[in-house]
């Protein structure tokens, strides 16, 4: 109800300031190329152009404009009796004693034809306006214009009705296709929105669309049926206008952009098509079939996205002179402050861009690769311009911005394994009474029973250090699997024990403290000779001493 009572109040306010915008007098001062034309009724004239002594163009217009108009009111005075009254540098248009307007030899300059033959055309122009206007005003032409109006009035009526009518029907059919044509939008189990939500947006947008097409109609209506008027002619042309002068200066802007619009699809089309050969070509250097001297095939994708960038930036800026209101001061200030936003906010985004752009050339590593990023071990699952994300061996992923991989040194076990087998180690510490010999059978032995460690290259020991209670073994071998490196070491560890065990060989590491006989010598019995004894402690028995003590004191 409120709605249809703004859409009769508007009406009715149209129809009432209708009278009084259409006969406003055009005012002194205003528009110079809209005032110096001379007019009568809704039916615009002839310019005038020039001054005639202290008056300018516009005040000869609008005093003729109110000339006419009242002639026009005289109806007893017939437009045939307008005639031209000639002197030497002016002629006048008068109609009795009236001089309706003058036109003069700057006028004729101005209009670029003699001075007689322009106010002949002058004068034809004011009787064929003042014949229409008076025969506007008839009664004929009244009841005629009265009887359009309600055929109007009648078809806004019935089309109202008809457009109640489908509303109604439309609003029932989309609570109708609840649950079928309108379903619940869902990403996997992610549910965006409901049906019964994007059942009331259909509804809303059906009745805001009523709203709209009524809006139109009572739009359109008020002029077309002001038109059938004199007195309203000119506001329902005016109202008219709103509508129709920015959808023709809209069409008219478009029509001369196509130019500029032809050269953007055409950059656009290039663009494309350089893109699309740079993507195939490589592709198939990434894939092998298309081969570069000093280019690896890992390069390709990344190479691909940086000519791609390129590409995009390089044709922005051709078509920017292009692009609508590039001109214009809006336009521009609004480039200028987007260009200060990006230069102060993403100098760390720019920094870790090109820190990716240098861990891709210099093949630091690829997907795949098991690294060690400063204190970070693990798998390379991730890695774009901006960071490179990391897996452990915990399926814990660390993403690490690449200003920093860059920062840091970098661990490749992978390529290392890729060109030569990579070497795995650890060490033992055993004491000085066990033959060296023995041990290093016992580690590589060891080595070789592990899962995972290659038998070629052998393994080797290496003695690293002859500390104060022990001797440092490290054993060295080989294995192509780095991304068992975890695995593999504990299978190693355990395989040492074993093997150390069943050779009844101690492991001094980590050293304990323990009571033991040392007057052993600690050097291996191999050395020593075959009859040698460690030499025993020396212990007496005291306890009898300490009781005879004990009798005495007592006697």
């Amino acid at each position: 109800m409120s709605k249809t009572r703004a859409i009769v109040v508007f009406l009715l306010t149209s129809w009432l300031c209708a009278p009084v915008f259409a006969q406003a007098p055009p005012q002194p001062g205003s528009n110079a190329d809209s005032a110096s034309m001379v007019t009568v009724g809704d039916q615009t004239l002839f310019p005038i152009r020039a001054n005639l002594g202290p008056f300018s163009a516009s005040e000869r217009a609008i005093a003729a404009s109110k000339r006419l108009a009242d002639l026009a009111k005289e109806v007893s005075i017939s437009p045939e009796t307008i005639t031209l009254d000639q002197h030497e540098t002016s002629t006048d248009i008068v109609s009795g004693d009236m001089i309706l307007t003058t036109v003069t030899e700057n006028d004729a300059q101005a209009a670029g034809v003699p001075q007689v033959q322009l106010a002949q055309s002058d004068a034809q122009q004011i009787r064929t306006a003042l014949a229409k206007v008076r025969a506007e005003y008839t009664y004929k032409s009244l009841i005629v214009g009265s009887l359009y109006a309600l055929l109007c009035t009648l078809a806004l009526v019935l089309l109202l009705v008809l457009i109640r009518v489908l509303a109604r029907k439309l609003y029932v059919r989309i609570e109708q296709w609840h649950g079928t044509h309108i379903r619940t939008v869902r990403i996997q189990s992610l549910e965006l929105i409901s049906a019964e939500r994007l059942t009331a947006i259909f509804l809303q947008a059906a009745r805001a669309m009523r709203v709209v097409i009524t809006i139109l109609l009572f739009y359109f209506y008020i002029p077309l049926v002001f038109s059938f008027f004199p007195w309203t002619r000119t506001f329902g042309s005016t109202l008219l206008n709103y509508i129709l002068s920015p959808i023709s200066a809209g069409w008219h802007s478009f029509v001369a952009y196509v130019p500029s619009l032809l050269v953007l699809f055409v950059i656009i089309f290039f663009a494309y098509f350089a893109i699309r050969v740079a993507r195939f070509a490589f592709k198939e250097i990434e894939r092998g079939t298309i081969t570069w001297p000093g280019f690896y095939p890992e390069w390709a994708m990344p190479t691909y996205k940086i000519f791609q960038l390129l590409i995009i930036a390089f044709c922005l800026v051709i078509m920017f002179p292009y692009l609508p209101g590039s001109e214009s001061a809006a336009f521009k200030g609004v480039s200028i402050f987007l260009g200060v936003l990006l230069s102060l906010g993403s100098s760390s985004a720019v920094a870790n861009i090109v820190a990716g752009v240098i861990l891709t050339y210099t093949r630091a590593f690829r997907m795949g690769d098991r690294v060690q990023i400063a204190e970070t071990v693990g798998d390379v699952v991730g890695k774009t311009l901006l960071a490179t994300t990391i897996r452990t061996i915990k399926n814990v992923h660390i993403t690490i911005p690449n200003s920093l991989v860059l920062g840091s040194h970098i661990i490749n076990f992978s390529s290392s394994a890729k060109a030569q087998e990579l070497i795995l180690h650890t060490s033992v510490t055993i004491g000085y009474d066990a033959q060296w010999r023995q041990i290093h059978q016992l580690l590589v032995s060891a080595a070789t029973s592990t899962p995972g460690l290659l038998h070629e290259p052998k393994p080797f020991v290496l003695q690293t250090s002859l500390d104060d209670f022990y001797v440092a073994y490290e054993i060295n071998a080989y294995t192509d699997q780095p991304s068992r490196m975890a695995t593999i070491y504990s299978d190693l560890h355990q395989s040492i024990q074993d093997a150390f065990n069943d050779a009844g060989v101690e492991i001094m590491s980590p050293h304990y403290n323990a009571v033991r006989d040392g007057n052993a010598t600690a050097i291996p019995g191999s050395y020593l000779p075959s009859d040698y004894k460690a030499p025993s402690f020396k212990v007496s028995t005291v306890s009898n001493k300490i009781n005879a003590a004990d009798s005495q004191s007592h006697e």
